[in-house]
């Protein structure tokens, strides 16, 4: 079986088939580092981080961006509320970000590159665009023009005259069509700016990601990655102006994760019910977390209960206690010999069908559009089996070859 993909793009399943055979080039939307990260943020990073897992585990070669969004609206507001510089907010939100994301046990990127590092690459792309009449300056501001790019809306599947009728918050005058977006916004007073063709100011928030993301993976590359609210605009205007800089395909494969809820509720400000990740790891550990993401399709949506995540801290406990039975029992076992298949007992066989369908199992489910509910349904019935055998009063060599053949694999599940 090959690995599928639902590709949010062709909105169907596609046999992935990888630029370079044997190499993945993924592109994962990092946080804007104004504040901590909350559990809907958590979601998007662990899902993302047990897929890169499985590629790795499959032979690919891969190489993960995920990049720092480090100047932004969001961080100049609270920079001004504080008090204080930008620096000193995304210096402190970026630590907690690294914090979080190795207590979460996500791998970290191979890059993890801040947009204020990238600024020229950033004006540079900024400045294709321009040349070939796809982009706009008026009093130092810069903006896409979205006209210039038929394919706008192929990502969403949002019709432009719909989008156009439809928008209701107030239009920058200065913009030719409220669709239209800034790729570079002119200094106010107070903010932070750096020069550019137009005058001192600073990025926009799209623009950011097609200059980063090409600038490590190039032109073209595998997949792009992020949470179902970032489809549109970001990725939809990514698409547009990354497209319409190089005439070349951006993203091959677009994968999104669902909504997170919280108890019922959407997450919001509003609500005050905005969970962090820190907060989080302070009720439930961080194991649990990564297995309740874990037990719902990454696409679905998905309610953050309390009754939830106490679920998975038993299952997690459960593991655990499985995991340490296996290695007592296991600790004096002789070290070599091979598996005497002849003769095996009836609970032997059973396991080691069972250790074979779990193999398959595992690889099968992640390669259907990373199905870790399946995936971690053939994970139990192994321990079902195993802890059948770890019962018995006495254990034959073969048993325990046996098992630790159970070992192994699940070390092996543990890195995915």
């Amino acid at each position: 079986m090959a690995l599928k993909l639902y590709n949010t793009l062709t909105k169907k399943k596609e046999v992935f088939e990888p630029l370079e055979p044997g190499k993945v080039k993924m592109y994962v939307c990092g946080p804007t580092v104004y504040d901590y990260i909350h559990i809907g943020n958590a979601r998007a990073f662990i899902v993302f981080d047990v897929f890169r897992r499985f590629l790795l585990s499959q032979n690919y070669e891969v190489t993960y961006v995920m990049n720092l969004t480090d100047i932004d609206d969001k961080i100049i507001d609270r920079a001004q509320r504080e008090g204080v510089d930008v620096q000193t907010i995304t210096k402190k939100y970026t630590e907690a970000f690294f914090e979080d994301v190795d207590a979460l046990g996500i791998k970290r990127a191979d890059v993890h590159p801040r947009a204020t590092d990238h600024i020229e690459d950033i004006v540079a792309l900024i400045q294709k665009l321009v040349a070939q009449d796809l982009a706009y300056h008026v009093n130092g501001d810069v903006f896409f023009d979205v006209s210039k790019f038929e394919r706008y809306g192929s990502l969403s599947g949002k019709k432009t005259d719909e989008l156009i009728a439809g928008a209701r918050v107030a239009v920058d005058k200065k913009k030719r069509s409220p669709l239209d977006f800034a790729l570079w916004k002119s200094q106010k007073p107070g903010e932070p700016a750096w020069p550019s063709p137009w005058g001192p100011g600073r990025p926009g928030w799209h623009i950011e990601c097609s200059a980063m993301s090409m600038k490590y993976l190039g032109p073209t590359f595998d997949i792009h990655a992020g949470g179902v609210d970032l489809i549109f605009p970001h990725h939809e205007n990514e698409i547009a102006q990354s497209e319409s800089a190089t005439h070349r395909q951006f993203v091959r494969y677009w994968l999104h994760n669902g909504f997170l809820k919280i108890e019922g509720d959407k997450m919001a400000k509003s609500l005050g019910n905005i969970l962090t990740v820190k907060e989080a790891l302070k009720q439930f550990s961080a194991a649990a977390l990564r297995l309740f993401f874990l037990q719902k399709h990454y696409r679905s949506p998905m309610d953050f209960t309390r009754a939830g995540l106490q679920g998975a801290e038993s299952a997690v406990a459960r593991l655990k206690h499985f995991y340490g039975r296996l290695n007592q029992v296991l600790q004096d076992a002789a070290d070599g010999g091979e598996l005497e298949r002849e003769g095996l007992s009836a609970k032997e066989k059973a396991l080691l069908t069972s250790l074979e369908a779990m193999r398959r199992g595992v690889v099968e489910a992640m390669e259907d559009d990373l199905n870790t509910p399946v995936a971690l349904s053939h994970l139990f019935d192994l321990v079902r089996e195993a802890n059948k055998v770890l019962s018995q009063a006495t254990l034959s060599q073969n048993e325990k070859r046996v098992l630790a053949l159970v070992r192994k694999e699940l070390d092996v599940f543990n890195e995915v």
